[in-house]
């Protein structure tokens, strides 16, 4: 078998560049069937109400806000990335969240709702954010996966609190989105994280809140 020669930095920007067109403006596939979550014993799914609806497409926004955000994340980091291993990680993770992207898209689409007007705006900045924690070096940069992943954890366990009791399809993808998130922490703490210090974690906080408040009506 004949060995792929890596990709030269510029091969590697436009490759980038291309991924990142795909995310904000393209329609994502998953590798995986959406999930689904078999109804409670004698409860017949009844259809959502439109505040129901108007619910859970604000919430399923927030949640593809923050994946696009995860795409955005990971492909800075392997970018900046010199680490071969740690490099091929970032891409691994991309791909596996490329997933939680595409359900949250054909979820919003089946509520007959749109993605957050700011997506490009939304990429971007955590393209940058992503870019400033790789050059920070690897194992801030696998301590700022894990907080990440931390703070989307408890995001999506507060959406399980707020989605309507009868939308079982969002339920089900935001439960499995909340398991492979906490995985992606503990990844990241074994490939050696670094804890980031509390202000940072901190400026996370208030940065993630903006953008959750901003993409469930926009």
């Amino acid at each position: 078998m004949t060995l792929r020669p890596p990709l030269s930095r510029l091969d590697q920007l436009l490759a980038s560049a291309q991924h990142g067109l795909n995310t904000m403006f393209g329609k994502p596939s998953a590798a995986r069937p959406m999930p689904t979550e078999p109804h409670p014993e004698g409860v017949v799914a009844a259809p959502l109400s439109s505040a129901e609806a108007a619910l859970s497409a604000a919430l399923m926004r927030v949640n593809h806000v923050g994946e696009v955000c995860a795409q955005a994340l990971y492909q800075s980091q392997a970018l900046m990335s010199r680490n071969p291993q740690l490099k091929s990680h970032f891409e691994q993770a991309a791909r596996e969240e490329l997933d939680h992207l595409a359900w949250t898209q054909q979820r919003l689409d089946e509520l007959d709702s749109h993605r957050s007007y700011l997506t490009p705006l939304w990429y971007g900045g955590a393209f940058g954010i992503g870019c400033l924690a790789g050059l920070a070096g690897d194992r801030t940069s696998l301590g700022f996966v894990v907080e990440t992943e931390n703070q989307v954890e408890q995001h999506l366990a507060s959406h399980l609190d707020r989605l309507p009791a009868g939308d079982f399809a969002s339920r089900a993808i935001v439960a499995q989105m909340k398991e492979e998130e906490a995985h992606h922490a503990a990844e990241a703490m074994a490939a050696g994280a670094q804890l980031l210090p509390a202000p940072v974690k901190q400026a996370m906080k208030v940065a993630a809140s903006v953008m959750t408040r901003t993409a469930h009506y926009i």
